[in-house]
């Protein structure tokens, strides 16, 4: 009887612990908070792209999920980040494509000057078969790219008319250290120069350069159009931004919140697309109304200097890469 009453006692105990003890939904834990680092400031297109992804990221994982956007280059300029995403210091990166391929060789392909014929071509390579080249090179190094955003196709900005080829001839124009972008301006008769962002207003106000290329909603938001009051309409590369996640940070995402994770990305993504549109449309007009005059050029005769010169040089690209752009080029026109 004592050791019934004794077993009884205990299971009345452990009954009442067992009452006593409250079970708390995944839910209600504290959320993961990712850092998303980028060189882009507040008022840009960029981050605007990069506050949506926060937005659709959190609603999509029920808060579960939120992301906290360190804009201006705060943590460091885009190789910077990258290299941190790669430890796992930094669990979201931002750079152009030309600066990954400082990590990812191959991806040289997409320097090319008049690569792609608009937009569509453009997003069908990365969305596609190109992007998952550059997936599987990425993972090998400690990242996952999580998207595409981009600053599009880049004009040029010039203190002269620029409206035939012709007009390049002599023209000291700004580039990316980018050895496409430099050969297309050189094939056009300019003499291109590699310099930092930052350098590019000062250097068009004392004339150490005539001209400028980068999308039109950048000549207006960084004041080019003080210095240069032309815009040709060249459309001579195509820029995109990847989004770099570190494998530190893509391990915190639980299972079952990684697809709807990766949907919320790519609307924010893909919203970033149209605010870039928007920006250079809104861009437009406003330069316009500051005595900014647009040009057309022909850009047939562009792309047959350009081509000539890379014809010249022999450049050659992985074949398995050359034909993902073969194939994107082949089926969206």
């Amino acid at each position: 009887m004592k050791k019934l009453a004794t077993a009884l006692l205990i299971a009345t105990m452990a009954f009442g612990m067992a009452a006593s003890v409250q079970v708390v939904p995944a839910e209600s834990a504290d959320p993961i908070t990712f850092t998303f680092a980028m060189v882009d400031p507040e008022t840009s297109p960029y981050y605007k792209g990069a506050a949506k992804i926060a937005e659709e990221v959190e609603k999509a994982t029920d808060g579960r999920i939120k992301i906290k956007i360190v804009a201006g280059g705060t943590l460091g300029g885009e190789r910077d980040t990258v290299e941190l995403a790669m430890t796992g210091d930094i669990d979201i990166a931002t750079a152009a494509n030309s600066v990954m391929t400082n990590f990812i060789p191959e991806m040289s392909i997409l320097d090319q000057a008049f690569l792609w014929a608009n937009a569509a071509q453009a997003h069908a390579a990365v969305d596609g078969p190109v992007g998952a080249l550059i997936q599987e090179k990425a993972k090998r190094l400690g990242l996952n790219v999580i998207g595409y955003m981009e600053s599009g196709f880049r004009n040029v900005f010039s203190v002269k008319p620029i409206q035939k080829i012709e007009d390049f001839s002599g023209v000291k124009i700004r580039t990316m250290q980018n050895q496409y972008h430099m050969a297309a301006f050189s094939a056009f008769g300019a003499m291109p120069v590699a310099m930092a962002a930052g350098e590019q207003f000062t250097a068009l106000q004392q004339g150490t350069i005539d001209a400028a290329e980068n999308a039109i909603a950048n000549c207006w938001n960084n004041g080019f159009y003080e210095v240069t009051k032309n815009i040709t309409y060249t459309n001579h590369a195509f820029v995109y931004i990847l989004l770099c996640m570190s494998d530190n940070a893509w391990n915190k995402i639980p299972e079952d919140l990684r697809e709807p994770f990766l949907a919320a990305v790519k609307r924010g993504y893909e919203a970033q697309r149209q605010y870039l549109v928007d920006a250079n449309e809104e861009a437009t007009e406003k330069l316009k109304g500051v005595g900014v005059v647009f040009h057309d050029i022909d850009n047939s005769a562009l792309q047959a200097a350009y081509q000539k010169a890379a014809a010249e040089k022999g450049w050659k690209f992985d074949p398995a890469w050359q034909a993902a752009v073969d194939q994107t080029i082949a089926t969206v026109k």
